[in-house]
């Protein structure tokens, strides 16, 4: 297995240097084909964030996309199930989704409430508002 970095995932995404985006697509259909790509969350969350600040791509483009790398072959991300309730909440939600994934990650471990001061984050279930318990 290989892995790759976030500029690597955002070029294959977003297309927008031909030579970079060339060398991203030929890697990942290469190593779909021959051994699996592993996503690492740290790297699903920092592509959301350039996605948003940098291509300031609404969220439902930026769920898609999460589902669709979900979805495909050849990729291990990462807790998966994780990056797919994450970006079902943020598709319909005000949520960030580093805080969601913040979130998936406390309810499978069995961690929870997950205090917070952040008020859209501590209205969903599972989070709180210290001294709100």
């Amino acid at each position: 297995m290989i892995a790759i970095d976030t500029n690597v995932l955002v070029r294959f995404l977003v297309n927008d240097d031909p030579e970079q985006a060339a060398a991203a697509r030929e890697l990942m259909a290469a190593a779909s084909r021959q051994e699996s790509i592993f996503l690492g969350r740290e790297v699903v969350v920092e592509t959301v964030w350039v996605l948003e600040r940098a291509y300031r791509f609404s969220r439902a483009r930026i769920a898609d996309m999460l589902v669709e790398l979900v979805a495909a072959d050849g990729l291990v991300i990462e807790a998966a199930d994780d990056v797919a309730e994450s970006a079902a909440g943020y598709r319909r939600g005000s949520a960030g989704f580093s805080d969601l994934m913040i979130l998936a990650a406390c309810r499978r471990n069995d961690a929870q409430p997950l205090f917070t001061f952040d008020q859209q984050l501590a209205a969903l279930d599972g989070a709180a508002l210290p001294g709100g318990r």
